[in-house]
């Protein structure tokens, strides 16, 4: 039996590497402020204006993430 051990070299520098990440960290972080800010929004309306546009509180949650992450 043969076996193959493959090893993928990355074609990206250390610094490209590097800036990817802090790109996606600043995403990270970005997509969960927006999160908190539309889950803050949809928190501080009554029940009356909640149920005005149609979102029972229970939802306040998924209706932000689903906003945000899609």
């Amino acid at each position: 039996m043969a076996h193959v051990i493959s090893t993928a070299h990355s074609t990206q520098s250390l610094t490209a590497r590097i800036r990817a990440a802090v790109a996606s960290l600043a995403d990270s972080w970005g997509k969960a402020r927006e999160f908190q800010r539309t889950y803050n929004e949809l928190d501080a309306l009554s029940d009356h204006e909640l149920s005005d546009i149609g979102v029972r509180r229970d939802d306040i949650a998924d209706l932000s993430r689903r906003h945000v992450y899609g």
